[in-house]
């Protein structure tokens, strides 16, 4: 059965949306994990030297600024070092 033409419109807006979605997901979650874990634990270590049991809040912190600005690759790169110094026992 032959695709109309009328279906045309919509293959582009679900098209654009795939598109979209694959990108955010590229940004905020595949490329961090780019970042090698030696990265992560000198910005975790720099954070818990500096503020001590506040790291992680601070690091949350930094996760929210980058989610409000839409700055998704950074915020894939701070819940890295929040779940690094999660994973420390290095609490808010």
């Amino acid at each position: 059965m032959p695709v109309s033409a009328s279906y045309l419109p919509l293959f582009v807006i679900v098209g654009f949306a795939l598109a979209v979605f694959l990108w955010v997901e590229w940004q905020g979650r595949i490329r961090p994990l780019f970042i090698p874990h030696s990265e992560i634990a000198r910005v975790a270590d720099e954070l818990a030297t500096a503020y001590g049991d506040r790291a992680e809040e601070l690091a949350a912190i930094e996760e929210d600024r980058a989610w409000r600005y839409s700055e998704n690759f950074e915020q894939g790169k701070w819940r890295r070092v929040r779940k690094e110094l999660e994973r420390r026992g290095i609490r808010k």
